[in-house]
C-alpha cells in the first residue's frame, strides 16, 4: 500500500486540571490514505474534538506527532482544511466571496480566483447565489458554503468536526448524500468526526472507534459497502449488520 497522506503518531494529551493532569487522549494512532474517507465515532466526552484540533494544528499534543505527507506539521497549515459544525461564514460577505476569502488572503490572480469560485458554486449547486447572503441561505446550504470554502483551497486532507450536527434529521441526510456525491466527484482525502453512527457508515470507508477515560482507539472497522452509496442503503442488512458491531462496540467502552 502507499505511504498514508496522514498519520497520527502515539498521540497523548493531557490538561492541567488544579494540581494534577488530566489524561484526555492516550497513545492514539491512525492512519489516513490518499482518496480514502475516513470517520471516528465514540461517546461524548472521550476527546474526538481534541483530537481533530490536534490534527488541525490548532493545539498542541503533550506527546506525539501528526504527519501529512511525510512532514511532521508544527501547527496550522493550508494542507489541513476545517469544516466545523457552525458554518462559520462570513455574515458579510456574499457566497462567491465566503468561498474565495482564502484565495484572497493567498494573494491568487482574480481570474484564477474567479475560475476556481465558479466550479466549487458548481460543485455545491449554489451558483445562483453566488450573490446572495448567508442569512439568506437555509442551514444545509450555509454547511455547503462553508464545505466550498475548505475544498477551493485544496488541501492534501479535510477534516470535518460534527459537519451535519446542527441541522435536523431530514437536512442532515440530504446533506451526507450530496457529501458522498461530492467526494465520489472530488476523490478529497477525508477524516470526520462524529457522534451518528450511521452517518459513519454511510460516508466512510474505514471507521475509528474510541473509547473514553482516558480517550484511545478501541477498535478499526472496514466498512465493506458498495463505494457508491444512496440513503436506501441504510435499510439493507449489510450496513445494519455493521451498525451492530460498532455499537456493540460503544456498549463495551
Amino acid at each position: 500500500m502507499n505511504e498514508p497522506k496522514l498519520e497520527v503518531r502515539n498521540i497523548t494529551h493531557k490538561f492541567r486540571q488544579k494540581r494534577k493532569f488530566l489524561t484526555v487522549l492516550q497513545d492514539i494512532n491512525l492512519e489516513l490514505y490518499s482518496n480514502e474517507f475516513v470517520g471516528i465515532v465514540g461517546p461524548s466526552g472521550c476527546g474526538k474534538s481534541t483530537l481533530l484540533n490536534i490534527i488541525a494544528g490548532l493545539v498542541k499534543p503533550t506527546s506525539g506527532k501528526v504527519i501529512v505527507e511525510g512532514e511532521v506539521v508544527p501547527g496550522p497549515g493550508s494542507d489541513r482544511g476545517m469544516v466545523f459544525q457552525s458554518y462559520t461564514l462570513y455574515p458579510w460577505l456574499t457566497v462567491a466571496k465566503n468561498i474565495g476569502f482564502g484565495l484572497r488572503l493567498k494573494g491568487m490572480p482574480k481570474a484564477e480566483q474567479r475560475d476556481r469560485i465558479a466550479y466549487y458554486l458548481e460543485i455545491i449547486g449554489l451558483t445562483r447565489f453566488a450573490n446572495a447572503y448567508p442569512k439568506q441561505l437555509s442551514g444545509g446550504m450555509k454547511q455547503r458554503v462553508a464545505i466550498a470554502r475548505a475544498l477551493v483551497n485544496e488541501p492534501e486532507v479535510l477534516l470535518m468536526d460534527e459537519p451535519f450536527g446542527a441541522l435536523d434529521a431530514q437536512t442532515r441526510e440530504q446533506l451526507q448524500a450530496f457529501f458522498h456525491d461530492l467526494w465520489e466527484k472530488t476523490q478529497i482525502t477525508v477524516l470526520t468526526i462524529t457522534h451518528d453512527v450511521e452517518e459513519a457508515i454511510f460516508l466512510c470507508q474505514r471507521i475509528y472507534v474510541m473509547g473514553t477515560h482516558p480517550g484511545s482507539i478501541q477498535e478499526q472497522v472496514t466498512v465493506n459497502l458498495p463505494s457508491h452509496r444512496t440513503l436506501d442503503m441504510k435499510l439493507t442488512p449489510e450496513f445494519l449488520e455493521i451498525k451492530r458491531k460498532i455499537v456493540r462496540s460503544l456498549r463495551n467502552i
